[in-house]
């Protein structure tokens, strides 16, 4: 069992939502990133996605359009992030890592190359936000040579005839894009997600985790009422970029700020059931 499907298991039978945090791999500089993500997991995450930064981040708003430009200025790279899961594994084996980006950088490192590199550092799971399961025939396989489960999104705009491709080659679990427009922009109907949710159950008994938009503590608690686990992305990226000095360098208190923000919404997602 991979360590995703371990931690939904775990969730499961806690009766309640995971918390999924991203960030951006070497924002705002690779030492001040590897010690946020070092201690999310004891602020209470219980996954964590990591952005590979790209110079044209489509999916994105300007929150994590910003985080990865401070990334790539700071000299972040593909390479930069498998070596930030291999330190991080050094002190934590159980929490599970997941890459999240776009297709073009792994292109460029080497699709096998990258798969290979990524299992070895340590990392569960792939997303690869502009890669539709249509046109991913060749990350599909050294993928899952590697184990290394890929996730793919279903949308509002996702409709059943579509669907079952995207469950056909979606492990560990199914990413509900709760908005359609760039991360960080907007927040969906707490209804609109239910039904959503709901709906993607009728299909697949894989986890659904649900993510974009979710910027509060209330936010993250309704979802985890009806969702297995939700993602909050530009509001962790939001804190990280307010303990910035004017030249992007970060403040004393800008990873414990951080890491506060992430406990605050892992208390309060904890204290909440999950009725589904």
């Amino acid at each position: 069992m991979s360590r995703i499907s371990e931690k939904f298991t775990t969730l499961k039978n806690e009766n309640r939502a995971g918390l999924i945090t991203f960030l951006v791999a070497g924002d705002p500089d690779l030492v001040t990133s590897q010690a946020i993500l070092d201690g999310l997991s004891m602020a209470g995450a219980d996954m964590i996605e990591i952005g590979i930064p790209f110079s044209d981040p489509m999916a994105d708003g300007p929150i994590i359009q910003a985080s990865s430009l401070r990334a790539l200025i700071a000299g972040s790279s593909v390479s930069n992030t498998l070596k930030m899961v291999q330190i991080f594994r050094k002190k934590n084996t159980i929490t599970p890592i997941i890459l999240m980006g776009y297709y073009n950088p792994i292109y460029i490192y080497g699709v096998v190359k990258f798969c290979i590199e990524a299992k070895v550092s340590g990392v569960d799971g792939l997303i690869v936000v502009d890669l539709p399961p249509e046109e991913a025939e060749e990350l599909i396989k050294p993928a899952k040579d590697q184990c290394v489960d890929l996730i793919f999104l279903a949308t509002p705009t996702t409709d059943n005839i579509r669907l079952p491709l995207i469950l056909e080659y979606t492990s560990g679990f199914i990413y509900y894009v709760s908005i359609t427009g760039v991360t960080g922009a907007c927040s969906a109907s707490i209804c609109d997600i239910a039904d959503a949710v709901t709906s993607l159950r009728r299909y697949t008994t894989l986890p659904v985790a649900v993510g974009f938009g979710l910027k509060s503590s209330n936010q993250v608690m309704a979802v985890g009422k009806i969702a297995d686990a939700a993602v909050v992305g530009s509001a962790i990226v939001q804190k990280l970029a307010d303990c910035l000095t004017v030249d992007n360098r970060p403040k004393s208190d800008l990873v414990k700020n951080v890491l506060h923000f992430v406990n605050e919404l892992a208390t309060n997602l904890q204290l909440t059931v999950n009725l589904k």
